[in-house]
């Protein structure tokens, strides 16, 4: 019988209780993330310290912060935009996503998510101006 969620997501869902339980301050919970960042992979790890620099730089009301175990960043209590290395679910790709605290919304129709596997100066760009209009 298959079961309902696979260990990486177990694994996940503990992360998340115990950093609801934690009592972290701004500066526990940048060193946790940053912490995260230096232990994954190569190639994710490139990718979640541009997105950490990107997202500190063009919003930097936002908190970084665990969030189910993967670099997240916040806003009065709440995850605005996330970043989830590929390693984590075993994907082919790293996604960086948006939750419903962001200001994304375009009609009645719009992205949360993107694959992420390379920021060029293009992408860089893109990611910018998602991040500033979340976190507007």
């Amino acid at each position: 019988m298959a079961e309902t969620f696979s260990k990486e997501e177990r694994a996940a869902m503990r992360e998340a209780a115990k950093e609801r339980k934690a009592n972290l301050s701004l500066e526990q919970a940048a060193a946790e993330v940053q912490a995260k960042i230096e232990a994954m992979s190569p190639a994710d790890k490139k990718l979640a310290k541009k997105v950490h620099e990107i997202v500190t730089k063009a919003a930097p009301e936002l908190n970084p912060k665990t969030w189910y175990g993967m670099q997240a960043y916040f806003k009065d209590g709440k995850v605005v935009c996330f970043f989830q290395d590929g390693g984590k679910f075993k994907s082919r790709y790293s996604t960086l996503g948006f939750q419903d605290a962001a200001n994304l919304d375009e009609g009645t129709f719009w992205a949360t998510s993107y694959a992420v596997i390379e920021i060029t100066p293009e992408v860089e760009k893109e990611i910018t101006d998602l991040v500033k209009k979340a976190a507007s």
